[in-house]
């Protein structure tokens, strides 16, 4: 996972904000997944970063074709057995309905394949294999500044997958390769759906955050859907218990223990 949020220059420096997967905290090359990690946590600074200084992510570009190719390359050992997603012909359009039952109430998605089309992809296909059913949410931030709840990790240990790894889709897309602006500090909103990982290199598995305030990350996380009202309403009621502060890249687990029951497309 990336390290902690960083002061520097008066303004929050999230270099490895903590979603990334469980190597240690962050992790996705499927032997880790746990989430954002910030240079130094915004917990551990003595004033709330000021989110006003951030820039908004870039508006995502429309699709350049109906459909794309996908790769999904193997990756250690799946925390639940699955088939990888179908690679060809993965549509651009449209978006998804997703409806999470957990133990502590309905977490409701609108995933949006036009952003992210291989994530997208790739989250149905888990979802309809039953993947993400019967598993923990197992880490909370509660940070000014990252403020996120993650899941994915059939084995709760926040280094799990499902086999196999892909790239990053937008935000990341939008800039160029090498572009420093891809490192700084954005506004990741309230209500966003993104996905966790090990850093860069096409780390991508099966964990997921979803961003319950505004939270500020480099650009290095693919957003693939929004939160419905009720959902941020439950994951705020989970929030309001904090958590164990067991994970050095930020948060721990939840003190109010959130088991996903089943996760269907509606």
């Amino acid at each position: 996972m990336r390290a902690p949020v960083n002061v520097r220059r008066g303004v929050l420096a999230v270099a490895g904000i903590g979603l990334l997967l469980a190597s240690s905290a962050c992790s996705s090359d499927d032997s880790s997944s746990t989430p954002p990690t910030t240079r130094t946590l915004a917990s551990q600074q003595s004033e709330a970063p000021d989110l006003s200084a951030y820039p908004a992510l870039p508006a995502p570009a429309a699709p350049a074709s109906a459909t794309v190719s996908c790769t999904y390359a193997p990756a250690g050992q799946a925390s639940k057995q699955v088939q990888p997603p179908s690679t060809d012909g993965v549509s651009t359009a449209g978006t998804v309905g997703v409806a999470m039952a957990t133990t502590q109430g309905p977490i409701g998605l609108t995933l949006d394949r036009a952003e992210a089309p291989c994530t997208v992809n790739s989250f149905v296909s888990l979802t309809e294999q039953g993947y993400f059913d019967d598993t923990p949410c197992h880490r909370l931030v509660t940070s000014p500044g990252l403020q996120v709840l993650q899941c994915g990790d059939p084995s709760g240990a926040g280094n799990g997958g499902p086999g196999y790894r892909f790239a990053n889709e937008y935000p990341t897309t939008a800039f160029a390769e090498g572009d420093p602006a891809a490192q700084e500090g954005m506004l990741y909103p309230r209500g966003t759906i993104a996905m966790a990982n090990s850093g860069p290199g096409g780390t991508n598995g099966s964990q997921f955050f979803l961003v319950y305030e505004d939270s500020v990350l480099p650009p290095q996380y693919t957003v693939f859907g929004t939160i419905t009202d009720e959902g941020l309403a439950t994951i705020e009621k989970i929030a309001a218990d904090g958590d164990d502060g067991s994970m050095s890249a930020g948060g721990g687990k939840p003190n109010t223990p959130v088991q996903i029951e089943t996760v269907k497309v509606s």
